[in-house]
């Protein structure tokens, strides 16, 4: 096959939807013959008539590098803003909303150091967390990872509540319950080549058989790829995404879900002229980070408003 070199339709500014780092894949974690044992073919999504859908994702941006002056000399932190929510599509009703939207704002410092953060203003008031680690990465990294969890909170409270949960992101648990891990952005090779060829096959709407992550491991859950659009021009991963569900759901009702999320996420597909991150960024995702981006307030009005206090 010859080569060719393709420009990504994603803005520069989010990296590329393809970035495999090989330094995270343990293949000998992963089990391919969980739904289907012998030679893989691409699978259509089957549309079950799932009433309502509930679209769960986070922000979150960094509003101030802190320095704590000690007796040790100065100690790094950040002041930052998250938002969770979720956009809930009934289907029967053929609307949207957002709900559930709930913002937090955390100073965070490293080496184990702590101080509260001046109040800047009624809705401007920081809780405070303390890591061992100074590096500035650490900060972000566990300022990200409080993002995560929340989300993770939420998609699971929606889920117990009886709604379809599509959640932006790994999922966080592993409980029983119908949610769906939306990875946009491939960073592991989880399956083999010969099993991998399958992808480059697959259509939009349809998927790789069910493969099984973590297996004999901690944290196990079921994952496929699908192809949420073909897009002309594009190469062999263009508009494929990857999803995953808990393994305690069991291989039959995975399935199903499986089915049911590779039918549906094509049809809420985001396009090139409406989000940079097309097709992967999902049309209700785009429209709740964009909300939730307003609701943490104005950057430059916060920043001076921290500094005065």
């Amino acid at each position: 096959m010859a080569q060719k070199l393709f420009v990504e339709g994603w803005a520069p500014d989010y990296g590329t939807p393809y970035e495999p780092d090989e330094s995270l894949v343990d293949e000998t974690k992963v089990d391919e013959d969980v739904e289907v044992p012998g030679a893989w073919s691409p699978i259509p999504g089957e549309d079950d008539g799932v009433p309502e859908v509930a679209f769960v994702d986070g922000v979150r941006r960094v509003d101030a590098r802190l320095t704590l002056e000690g007796a040790d000399g100065p100690q790094p932190g950040i002041c930052g803003s998250l938002a969770v929510g979720a956009v809930t599509w009934d289907r029967t009703a053929r609307r949207s909303a957002i709900s559930h939207a709930q913002i937090e704002r955390v100073a965070v410092f490293g080496e184990g150091q702590a101080w509260q953060v001046p109040a800047a203003g009624a809705q401007l008031v920081y809780r405070t967390e303390s890591i061992a680690d100074a590096e500035p990465g650490a900060l972000i990294q566990h300022f990200h990872g409080l993002m995560r969890r929340a989300e993770g909170r939420l998609s699971e409270k929606i889920a117990q509540q009886g709604t379809f949960v599509i959640a932006d992101g790994p999922i966080n648990d592993l409980s029983a319950t119908e949610k769906v891990g939306y990875v946009k952005t491939h960073r592991t090779r989880y399956l083999s080549k010969e099993r991998g060829r399958v992808i480059a096959q697959l259509g939009a709407g349809e998927r790789t058989p069910l493969f099984l992550i973590g297996a004999g491991g901690a944290y196990p859950r079921y994952s496929w790829y699908l192809r949420l659009a073909e897009i002309a021009g594009g190469h062999s991963w263009t508009g494929v995404v990857r999803a995953e569900v808990s393994s305690h759901l069991g291989i039959d009702r995975a399935a199903g879900i499986a089915d049911r999320a590779t039918a549906l996420l094509p049809l809420v597909a985001s396009v090139p002229h409406i989000d940079p991150r097309a097709p992967q960024n999902l049309v209700p995702i785009g429209a709740l980070e964009r909300e939730l981006r307003r609701r943490l307030g104005d950057a430059g009005f916060i920043h001076r408003a921290l500094r005065a206090a």
